[in-house]
């Protein structure tokens, strides 16, 4: 026995035969066993203390120290009412650190919304309503137990006194203390009655009774000689909680009695125990194991209705819910409305020695303008390997932006019967993110012209001392300015002390006009303002320049969304971004024009992954949505991250690529894997009959347009000629060393002959597997062949690698993607484009990846060339750099960064019903 458990003894006065000690000594046991495994893991429990009992407090540290526990004492002022106690307890509910939590207050604080504040898991003085519940039902191992009936139990079955069949009075207890005497008494065939002090029956029950377990002190007035000779007495005075250990044995006369020292003691030891069991429970819930997922039933009709009309035929979980089913804790989750939450980043710290699941990315053969349902095939197979394979499994998809939702392309929650559910929330603002970034991006633009007008028109000192204010007579440089400061190689801290050459070289940034890269963005696709003239006020003092707006989601501050694995990583890329040089060729960052945590501010909620499930109610993260024709087109790596850590290690996480192969799956590997270290397992790569005719001849496939006789009728012939560009994207996620396994979007007007003939010919063509999915018209159901090839493929060893080199020059990296995956003959550079290049390389930017904005229907730069166009040049107009976000980006051609709207968009079919407040025409 340990010192610290003498010394407990020692203050109570009783022996080391007390049994409190050896129950710290198996509690201390099974924590090591587990710490074994988990060497981080030390459970805390933490107690709130109305009032200033130290004896009490003192026998709990030295207890949970003994066992191996960390321990809080939470002290409030003695006079504290039920509010303050609350409020305190919902903070350790909070708590991820706190494992259990034993309130140590008065009697009359004991009220039931007191008690039932408690977390029950982590309630481990037993005394919510959930536990007494579970312990009345039998459900003993399910819950947790007071500490003092438990106690109470114990010490009388170790002193040879018999519970079956003998009488037991419980007086003056109260509230969960007496419900649980009761309970355990009763379990173990004893026969019990409750009663208070005051009941006139007392002296007649007293002498009934073989044992009596005096629950509160007995008032002077009730006489010793009402309790007969022989009877076993013991206390359990429920003061023991608030510290008070003495309470006047009636000693006299009895043939056998237990002290409340022992008790209490015994009692303390006891709910240590209870903490380790607690936290045994929270490691095993830590750990992998397959999902008591509840999933959604289907009710396929025929012919199937709309989208929106399917979605709301659908009633999701409540996202607390699907939570909690897939392993989430209370305090991971921030709830949006009933069906959307943001997910902690905490998450991942809490998981992260837990294994990755299987990581599947699902691209596209080149899709027609309308879209060949990559997104659509990420739901129906995750539908399929949860729902109806029993597998943990995660969709990952982009949020869509508004431009195309009001534009010609529509929603992308998928289609049919695989789709994120409610569809409108997913389409439209969802939790804010796209709005965020808009308003982080155009306070850098604001910042980048209101620094270049101030400059113009102020002198050195008039600059610095606006920049270093005087505020309330003291004058200090703010943390982003201390940087600034360093980068010029200034070692000062106090403004006054810099010389006036160091004040101008901190004051100006002299941003040159004409290399301001930064642009406005709006998430609307507006023509007219792919070309603007600003500054153009008398105020604005002849800044005017020529400048235009991207499409909100080209912002580089998606990218950044996209590619971050952290709250630090995001600010740091963030203050890394270039936005101009200045007059000198250096390049100017946000970090020098002090916006670095203004941005992080407004992006610190859209950094957490957005939750939302499926129509058979498995779960998806939604979160950036970069576009893949300017920037890489991928959803986040945290949302992967975070996905591949829950799903565990026999679980899949599937994730979608933008457009075809050739540009979403090559920025996947050659950016988003760079930046994550993530290895993928299998490639998905989706094709349709309709874009393999496309490709081998068949007319042309315009939005809006009814589709032409080939389109609808067999024509293998043009199937056959069309594979020709399948079996080039298999041929490219080949170069990466991933197995493919083809899925075929099945369409109804799709014959068996024309479907066998690509399954045949996509398998000749290298691919692991080719399967026809019909999850649009029949949900998961409709995919398990592709999720079992899906399994098949990813048990299969990936010899991933990359295609080129990071540190070769930006000129070749180029050709290498241009030559390698498009299947160009060479490049050709604008003399923009050779003068950027070499600008960048000068700058140290020269060994970042490479994301080509090209368009996504050809392999070529001519989006009317189809199938495998062959021996062409690619025209490179001009190139852009990302800095924060990771890579250099080059224009094919005349490739536009923000898209208009067609003649007839799809806002004409949206509308609100003003009755029901739901939203009509999304598809």
């Amino acid at each position: 026995m340990s010192a610290r458990l003498h010394l407990v003894l020692r203050r109570l006065g009783r022996s080391p035969r007390t049994p409190g000690p050896e129950v710290i000594q198996n509690s201390k046991e099974v924590l090591r066993l587990l710490q074994e495994k988990n060497p981080a893991f030390k459970p805390v429990l933490a107690i709130i203390q109305a009032g200033d009992e130290n004896l009490m407090q003192e026998i709990n540290q030295n207890l949970a120290e003994e066992a191996g526990l960390n321990i809080t004492h939470v002290c409030l002022p003695p006079d504290s009412g039920e509010a303050e106690i609350i409020d305190e307890i919902l903070k350790m509910n909070e708590d991820t650190r706190v494992h259990g939590l034993a309130l140590q207050i008065s009697e009359d604080l004991f009220s039931n919304k007191v008690l039932n504040a408690l977390k029950p898991e982590k309630d481990v003085d037993g005394v919510t309503d959930i536990n007494l519940g579970k312990l009345v039902r039998g459900d003993a191992h399910e819950c947790f137990v007071s500490p003092v009936a438990r106690a109470v139990i114990e010490l009388l079955e170790k002193s040879g006194v018999t519970l079956d069949g003998k009488k037991v009075l419980v007086v003056g207890a109260h509230g969960s203390l007496e419900a649980a005497l009761q309970c355990l008494f009763q379990r173990r065939g004893s026969m019990t009655m409750s009663s208070q002090w005051k009941t006139p029956q007392l002296q007649n029950k007293l002498q009934e009774a073989d044992i009596v377990i005096l629950g509160s002190p007995k008032p002077e007035e009730i006489p010793l000689t009402w309790i007969q000779p022989g009877t076993t007495v013991l206390n359990c005075f429920h003061d023991f909680l608030s510290g008070k250990l003495s309470c006047g044995s009636p000693r006299a006369h009895l043939n056998r009695l237990i002290a409340e020292d022992d008790v209490g003691l015994l009692a303390a030891a006891l709910r240590i125990q209870n903490m380790v069991s607690s936290g045994r429970r929270w490691l095993r819930e830590q750990q992998h194991r397959r999902w008591r997922l509840h999933c959604l039933k289907l009710q396929p009709l025929s012919p199937v209705p709309s989208d929106i009309e399917i979605s709301r035929a659908q009633t999701p979980k409540a996202v607390d819910i699907l939570a909690k089913e897939i392993g989430l804790l209370a305090d991971e989750i921030e709830i949006y409305g009933k069906s959307k939450a943001k997910v902690r980043l905490s998450l991942l710290e809490r998981l992260k020695d837990q294994a990755d699941g299987k990581y599947v990315l699902v691209a596209g053969i080149t899709p027609t303008p309308l879209g060949e349902g990559k997104s659509t095939v990420t739901i129906g197979l995750v539908q399929a390997l949860t729902a109806h394979l029993n597998v943990n499994s995660f969709a990952c998809l982009r949020q869509p932006s508004q431009g195309p939702t009001f534009g010609v392309k529509g929603g992308a929650a998928g289609g049919g019967y695989a789709q994120v559910i409610p569809m409108e929330e997913f389409n439209l603002h969802l939790t804010g993110d796209i709005h965020a970034i808009t308003a982080a991006n155009n306070l850098l633009a604001a910042a980048i012209d209101t620094r270049i007008l101030h400059e113009s028109t102020q002198t050195d000192k008039a600059l610095y001392n606006r920049l270093v204010p005087l505020v309330n007579g003291v004058r200090e440089f703010s943390e982003i300015q201390l940087a600034r400061l360093k980068k010029l190689g200034i070692n000062k801290t106090d403004p006054s002390m810099l010389t006036e050459e160091e004040m101008s070289s901190f004051a100006r940034l002299n941003i040159d006009p004409a290399t301001i890269t930064w642009q406005r963005v709006v998430d609307t696709n507006d023509r007219f303002l792919r070309k603007i003239t600003i500054g153009q006020a008398s105020t604005e003092k002849g800044c005017s320049r020529q400048a235009q707006f991207d499409i909100a989601v080209a912002s580089e501050i998606m990218a950044v969304l996209a590619l971050t694995d952290s709250l630090q990583d995001m600010k740091e890329r963030l203050g890394r971004m270039v936005v101009a040089s200045d007059k000198n060729g250096q390049p100017v960052t946000a970090e020098d024009l002090g916006v670095t945590g203004a941005l992080t501010v407004l992006m610190k909620d859209a950094i957490k992954p957005n939750l939302m499930q499926t129509l058979e109610g498995t779960p998806v993260f939604v979160h950036a949505g970069p576009f893949a024709n300017i920037a890489h087109g991928n959803s986040s790596v945290l949302a992967d991250k975070i996905a591949l850590k829950l799903v565990g290690e026999e679980g899949f996480v599937v994730t979608e690529a933008g457009f075809g192969a050739d540009i979403g799956m090559e920025k996947f590997f050659n950016i988003k894997c760079r930046a994550s270290g993530l290895v993928p397992n299998v490639v998905v790569l989706v094709a349709t009959i309709r874009a393999l005719k496309m490709h081998g001849g068949g007319p042309s496939v315009t939005a809006g347009v009814p589709l032409k006789k080939e389109y609808t009728e067999e024509n293998v012939q043009l199937v056959a000629d069309g594979c020709c560009n399948l079996q080039k994207q298999i041929q490219i996620a080949q170069l990466f060393g991933v197995p493919v396994v083809v899925a075929l979007n099945v369409f109804k007007t799709d014959t068996r002959a024309e479907i066998d003939l690509v399954c045949e010919l996509a398998k000749r063509a290298g691919a692991f597997d080719a399967v026809p999915c019909y999850h649009w018209s029949v949900g998961g159901k409709g995919s398990v062949e592709l999720a079992r090839a899906v399994r098949e493929a990813a048990n299969k060893r990936s010899h991933f690698q990359f295609l080129y080199d990071v540190q070769l020059p930006i000129v070749e990296k180029i050709r290498t993607i241009a030559q390698a995956v498009y299947g160009a003959k060479d490049i050709e550079l604008s003399a923009e484009a050779q003068s950027k290049i070499e600008r960048y390389t000068e700058q140290g930017f020269g060994n970042l990846p490479i994301c080509m904005a090209k368009t996504h229907l050809s392999l070529s730069h001519q989006p009317e060339r189809k199938g495998v166009p062959r021996d062409f040049i690619l025209p490179i107009s001009n190139v852009r750099a990302s800095i924060g976000a990771g890579f250099i980006y080059p224009l094919v051609g005349t490739m536009s960064t923000m898209p208009g709207l067609p003649t007839r968009p799809c806002f004409y079919d949206i509308d609100l019903d003003t009755e029901t407040e739901q939203v009509k025409g999304l598809f």
